[in-house]
């Protein structure tokens, strides 16, 4: 989807607050760990540099004094951050300090910064942005640990505080998109409550009260714009269980599910892959999957028989073009030809570059599909994920396909564990004994140690059901929104195994055509009876075009903002959702969660869900870091100027040497006499006798002795005195 990038949005933010401190002075910018993160993300050093920015540090690390030029600084608002910048302060390592904080400072640090205010340049001021940009309409937080902080009940008393930070983060990406939303919050259906039910209700009261804080301090926020009022829907990973679960057939969420795709720490998102493999000319290289990459960009969110399409269409297109190729038919033409035939052509490297990546992402998920009969695997996941075969009607003997499938060596483990869980969550629950006899039929839980039925069985700290008592009826479980039969028989027999939609697409097709249940989302603060949310006829009288234009389109800069929070993690099924509602509504849907959930990430969480707290190794559990002790160290002092040397002189000649008199045995020094600094050093400025003076003050000619100079010296003072004394007595003054 092309136009609004948050990327951009928020780099060009960072860089505008750079330039409008830096103005037209020279500067030093000085960022903590934290903020060199968040500013790597979307801004290129050269960028900052183009800004009067002379150079760029690092607040933790060793740094060499400059007083003489003024200092940016872009800090997170952390304890030890703090007390480095306090540290820079009692050294005067910069001439003056500009302070920008990514987050409010708490009332504590506050007080500290205001009692060293005299050495900043202004006022400290606010740069929300807060979070990661992933892609054009995708934001994450990076924090893996944010489900296990929210949903293991070991962790409660750390969740308010989880659930505050998260709110300020959400908050930064409001300001970031320079929007004031409207709250709206899932409050699950009482078949659902569970534990942690009420957790978007506490994290969207905490955005509110966020929101308002910040309106006060900026009475000019938002600015006036012809778009209509956006919105903020938050959701949690309770209101999707099957999401994470089912197999996913679009590129994107297929590769991620497959294949090992890293999330590097410092955001990163890589596949490793061999260049001109079987060549001489064979190379190992981690390929970045990046929004630069337009082949990447154009197929994320197509299925992966489009991809595969596509691709073989745009080889069809290179083979016409180029006369080497005479003959060869492209319709007979792998996936692995394409690559092999590409790998041989040193001469169209960039070509080669641009699609090697995707064609080898390409062919190694569909074999593992085959290898593992994921099609079969996926009919029976999207009957029971939906709740209707590909007719759509109530299936039948659903339960025989499903332990055929456990029985299958083909079947990964993996796999089988997520059909079991799949058929929990349908049944609306299985007895112990039951849920016990599939996982050994689908040879799991063969071990003492094995965690894969605690994997199962926490699904109930998510609002599911996945044990029932043995007399218990079973009462299918009410959808969360009225499933279209339409959009279920499909003709095609590979889009019959996509007929799951996240439940944040339907919620997102109820918002914007009005009707979304103010009981399952409410607002935090009601709108006006007259302001009820129709987004098909909201808007404004700018943004009214003419009957002629495209009847559904916005123009880019009046189309509507929709904000989604996915707390606990969201899949790659959600972010295709939130795209595609986006160009079918002429909306900007903005997809924002903590992180980004595959299905084996998902799994290895639940199996962690009732594990001790001090398993997690969790972030907030951790000791607070402590500012680095060489920001402590007084500077060494600075050592005396040595005097400049004294030229040599040529010594004379051995006849014309002279002696010293009696008493001084040694030559004199090449240069002529030098002052006697001996006795000097042990003068007496208290009551200095005439003989020390005289010594001190005498010139030591060669032929006299100190004895015979001090006489001589003391004679010379009288006579002087009794001449001064007498001009006086005659008012005479020389």
């Amino acid at each position: 989807m092309d136009g609004f990038s948050i990327i951009k949005e928020h780099g060009k933010a960072i860089v505008d607050a750079i330039r409008r401190t830096a103005q037209n002075d020279w500067k030093v910018l000085v960022l903590d760990d934290a903020t060199r993160k968040l500013i790597d993300s979307t801004v290129n050093e050269d960028d900052i540099l183009n800004h009067n920015i002379a150079n760029i540090e690092r607040i933790e690390e060793r740094r060499e004094p400059n007083p003489d030029m003024d200092a940016i600084y872009i800090l997170s608002p952390q304890t030890h951050i703090l007390e480095c910048l306090l540290a820079d302060f009692d050294r005067r390592r910069y001439r003056r300090a500009f302070i920008i904080w990514t987050a409010a400072l708490s009332d504590v640090l506050q007080r500290r910064l205001d009692a060293v205010r005299r050495q900043m340049g202004g006022p400290p001021d606010l740069l929300l942005v807060d979070f990661y940009p992933r892609e054009s309409h995708l934001i994450t937080f990076r924090e893996p640990h944010s489900f296990l902080t929210l949903y293991n009940p070991t962790c409660n008393d750390l969740v308010a505080r989880h659930l505050r930070a998260l709110a300020s983060k959400i908050v930064s990406i409001c300001i970031t998109l320079q929007e004031v939303p409207r709250i709206r919050y899932y409050q699950p259906p009482e078949h659902a409550k569970h534990e942690a039910s009420v957790l978007c209700m506490h994290l969207a009261r905490f955005v509110q009260q966020e929101l308002d804080g910040y309106q006060q301090w900026n009475r000019n926020f938002p600015p006036a714009s012809p778009r209509p009022p956006s919105v903020l829907l938050i959701t949690d990973r309770s209101m999707d269980l099957m999401a994470p679960l089912v197999h996913e057939f679009t590129y994107q969420a297929m590769a991620h599910d497959l294949l090992p795709i890293k999330d590097q720490d410092d955001g990163k998102v890589t596949f490793h892959l061999t260049i001109n493999e079987g060549t001489d000319a064979a190379e190992d290289k981690d390929a970045l999957l990046v929004e630069k990459d337009s082949v990447w960009v154009s197929n994320r969110h197509r299925h992966m028989q489009q991809t595969i399409e596509k691709l073989m269409d745009d080889f069809k297109k290179f083979i016409d073009s180029n006369p080497k190729f005479a003959g060869k038919d492209p319709t007979k033409t792998s996936l692995g030809d394409i690559r092999d035939m590409l790998a041989g052509l040193p001469q169209f490297q960039e070509m080669k570059q641009a699609y090697s990546l995707h064609l080898s992402m390409a062919q190694e998920s569909m074999n593992i599909c085959q290898k593992h009969k994921l099609l079969d695997l996926a009919s029976v996941e999207q009957t029971l994920a939906t709740g209707l075969d590909e007719d759509g009607k109530k299936p039948k003997n659903i339960l025989d396909q499903a332990v055929r499938l456990l029985d299958d060596p083909d079947v990964a483990p993996s796999d089988r564990l997520r059909l079991v869980a799949i058929y929990a969550l349908y049944r609306d629950g299985l007895i112990q004994e039951d849920l016990t006899r599939l996982l050994w039929h689908a040879s799991l839980q063969r071990s003492r140690d094995s965690t894969d039925q605690t994997a199962v069985e926490n699904l109930e700290l998510l609002g599911a059901r996945p044990l029932k008592q043995l007399k218990e009826p079973w009462q299918p479980i009410p959808p969360l929104f009225e499933r279209s039969i339409k959009n279920v028989a499909l003709s095609d027999e590979a889009y019959a195994l996509s007929r799951f939609e996240p439940a944040v697409k339907q919620m997102l097709e109820h918002a914007c055509a009005g009707d979304l249940d103010t009981t399952l989302f409410p607002y935090t603060i009601p709108p006006p009876v007259t302001g009820e949310e129709s987004f098909t006829t909201q808007g404004s009288l700018r943004s009214a075009a003419p009957r002629w234009a495209s009847a559904n389109r916005r123009q880019a800069e009046n189309r509507q903002r929709i904000i989604v929070f996915v707390a606990g993690g969201a899949t790659y099924s959600e972010s295709r959702a939130c795209y595609e509602v986006s160009d079918k509504h002429s909306r900007d849907v903005f997809l924002a969660t903590s992180h980004m959930v595959t299905p084996g990430k998902f799994i290895a969480d639940l199996r962690l869900l009732k594990a001790d707290r001090r398993r997690l190794d969790l972030p907030l559990d951790r000791p607070p870091p402590k500012p680095p002790a060489h920001l402590f160290e007084r500077p060494a002092p600075v050592p005396p100027v040595a005097p400049p040397p004294v030229p040599p002189v040529a010594p004379p000649p051995v006849q014309q040497q002279q002696q010293l008199g009696p008493g001084m045995g040694q030559q004199m020094p090449p240069g002529g006499p030098r002052p006697p600094t001996k006795a000097l050093a042990g003068m007496s400025l208290g009551s200095a006798s005439a003989s020390s003076l005289a010594v001190a003050g005498a010139d030591l000619r060669p032929g006299t002795s100190g004895s015979d100079v001090g006489k001589a010296g003391k004679k010379d003072r009288d006579k002087k005195d009794k001449e001064k004394k007498k001009r006086n007595i005659f008012g005479l003054k020389k």
